[in-house]
């Protein structure tokens, strides 16, 4: 017999039958019951799950090609493995005249202590569906994994061409995997099974969190933050008051890149009796891994003539000064040079602007 379970006939299991079927604790549903499913991988290392593959062969035939694969029953009943060892011919009936119809193949475990069926054996088998208008895919049988679905038109005989294999097939093959390995899943709506569990879906990991599964390591999110805005004296503090400030950050791994748009406003205060030596402070979203003298730059803008270039710089692990890089497009003279501060380059007012973007490296938590 190519399809073998383990621990199912009465009498009879060979040693090989033991040696085939999956052994050990897979990922759990409950206490006591595993997740249903087929052992994942391929010879070629290219497919999430290769066992139970199944390929049209005639005009009205299809195999199944080898896999191993478990079948959860009730709890009390416990889990079945099966594995298929050699290919399996499956032969599928002609259409109906005018409907057509849907077929369903499957990998079922025949338990006659508990299904009464007279048989106690693992099978691939066809759950064939019924003609209709819109047919429906037929319920899966108790005890059995689905594989395929399989479309077979109204019609469809070996004399009319057959089944139009390319197109008819569905897969429906899930995956399990040993207790703590990763669940390979493609259309997956089970919940998790515990806390910290792992599945991998569209190339990348997920971890369950007891309510959610949710991509892992987080993926990282734009984020607003408002710079707390100083100056280097501590004196003639400033205030965005109307002022229009957009600042956003993101964090991927220990690299921090951040943009900011400052408008000022009507009520923007730039500090009472500020000079040069106010040096504005802007305060960075994460702090820096250290004092570094670039981290990006920023557009000081009067109007379209008149704007200047500033390299921005940390001058603690905690904020950014902007140092004055460039005159204006025009040439025309600037009130101050050095770092950017309620004078310099010139005398700000509601309506000048403030755009820039920096990137960087974040201090250690």
């Amino acid at each position: 017999m190519n399809v073998r379970s383990a621990w199912l006939q009465v009498t009879g299991q060979t040693r090989s039958d033991t040696r085939v079927a999956s052994l050990g604790a897979l990922t759990p549903t409950s206490p006591v019951a595993s997740r249903s499913g087929i052992l994942p991988g391929s010879s070629d290392g290219k497919w999430r799950i290769s066992g139970f593959t199944v390929t049209g062969s005639t005009a009205m035939g299809a195999t199944v090609y080898p896999g191993r694969a478990l079948i959860q029953g009730a709890e009390a009943q416990g889990a079945y493995p099966v594995a298929l060892t050699q290919p399996v011919n499956l032969t599928f009936a002609d259409g109906h005249a005018q409907f057509g119809r849907v077929d369903l193949i499957v990998l079922r475990v025949y338990d006659d202590e508990y299904d009464a069926s007279g048989r106690t054996e693992a099978a691939v088998e066809i759950v064939r569906g019924v003609p209709a208008a819109t047919p429906a895919v037929p319920a899966t049988p108790p005890l059995a994994l689905p594989l395929y679905t399989v479309a077979v038109p109204a019609g469809t005989s070996a004399g009319t061409g057959g089944i139009a294999w390319t197109t008819a097939l569905l897969g429906l093959r899930t995956a399990t995997v040993a207790l703590g390995g990763i669940l390979p899943v493609t259309t997956d709506t089970a919940i998790g099974a515990y806390p910290g569990q792992y599945r991998d879906i569209d190339g990348g990991l997920q971890r369950w969190d007891g309510t959610a599964w949710l991509s892992y390591p987080p993926k990282p999110a734009w984020q607003n933050w408002t710079p707390v805005w100083t100056t280097a004296t501590g004196s003639a503090t400033p205030s965005f008051g109307n002022a229009e400030v957009n600042a956003r950050w993101i964090q991927q791994g220990p690299t921090v890149h951040m943009a900011f748009a400052i408008t000022f406003g009507t009520t923007t205060n730039f500090g009472a009796g500020a000079n040069t030596n106010d040096n504005w402070r802007f305060t960075l979203p994460v702090k820096a891994a250290s004092v570094i003298k670039g981290i990006g730059f920023a557009d000081l803008t009067l109007d379209l003539r008149k704007r200047v270039t500033a390299r921005l710089r940390c001058t603690s692990t905690s904020v950014f000064e902007m140092e004055i890089a460039s005159g204006t497009p025009a040439g025309e003279a600037v009130a101050g040079f050095g770092l950017a501060d309620a004078v310099s380059p010139w005398t700000w007012a509601a309506g000048h602007t403030i755009t820039g973007t920096a990137t960087y490296e974040a201090a250690t938590q």
